[in-house]
């Protein structure tokens, strides 16, 4: 999960596994595998940087369980 800001400052979370693509408008937006589309001010890169340090916690929280 990660959050990102709507237009109106309003701050959410969304599934980053639902994430199909994400166009530069010149607002961002972005498409889930539902269908749905999400306008938010974060830059695409910006949103690829927080889906990458989330997928980076993950695996390392699987990773660490696997150890013990």
């Amino acid at each position: 999960m990660i959050y990102v800001t709507r237009l109106n400052n309003e701050e959410f979370v969304v599934n980053a596994d639902l994430i199909e693509f994400i166009e530069k408008t010149p607002d961002t937006v972005i498409s889930l595998t539902t269908g749905k589309k999400i306008v938010v001010k974060e830059t695409p890169e910006e949103i690829i940087k927080k889906v990458i340090d989330y997928k980076k916690r993950i695996f390392t929280i699987v990773k660490d369980k696997e150890v013990l």
